[in-house]
């Protein structure tokens, strides 16, 4: 992905890795959390810093949806597995204005000429106060809303449920907690979601609009 230069914004956008983006996300993305995230593609934005050197204010997070595990994945019209999730997307705070749309932009365009995907799905959370603007201003069609779901608070912190399914020695930990009736983990039901999709395959695109 170029550098690109404009009147309003002087940012790159590049493919970064989980290991780059993570600390910034947990800082500034509003979860302050990547527990549960399965990571196909990350992205980092960056503007000169001091000494010339690039610096990191903005990251993105694409990864396989997590509903949709072990799932047919063809319900947007897409061949089956052909779907990505926009997971996490953040960037400091004093960035110039569109600087988010701007990122998106980029990185569907980097998805769409580099990879096979046809889909990408994300998701606005009410919970949070977002209704989904950035996601309407990178001409994301909006799909209707999510079924309720489960998050699993251990000691207070939340994780996805997929966490119970990963072979490791902290959700075998958490596995026995639960057998053992631990008071301290709780299920917390959370509200509906939007939907979003924006179509990477131009021609899947037109025929959902036919359709």
């Amino acid at each position: 992905i170029h550098n690109t230069k404009s009147v309003k914004m002087n940012y790159k956008v590049e493919l970064s890795t989980f290991q780059v983006i993570k600390p910034l996300i947990e800082k500034h993305h509003y979860s302050h959390s990547v527990r549960g995230i399965h990571c196909s593609y990350a992205f980092g934005l960056f503007q000169e810093g001091k000494f010339g050197m690039d610096e990191l204010i903005g990251g993105m997070i694409y990864g396989v949806p997590s509903s949709m595990e072990g799932q047919r994945t063809d319900k947007y019209g897409n061949q089956s597995g052909k779907v990505l999730e926009l997971n996490r997307l953040c960037c400091i705070d004093d960035t110039l204005k569109n600087t988010e749309s701007y990122f998106i932009g980029k990185t569907l365009r980097w998805l769409s000429n580099h990879t096979d995907y046809q889909v990408v799905v994300s998701y606005a959370d009410p919970e949070y106060n977002h209704s989904g603007v950035i996601y309407k201003a990178s001409n994301f069609i909006h799909y209707g809303m999510s079924g309720t779901d489960k998050v699993l608070i251990v000691d207070g912190k939340k994780y996805h449920r997929r966490t119970l399914r990963k072979d490791s020695p902290y959700a075998e930990e958490i596995r026995q907690r639960i057998d053992n009736n631990d008071p301290n983990i709780i299920w917390k039901k959370t509200c509906q979601k939007h939907i979003y999709i924006y179509y990477l395959d131009k021609k899947l695109k037109r025929k959902h609009a036919i359709l």
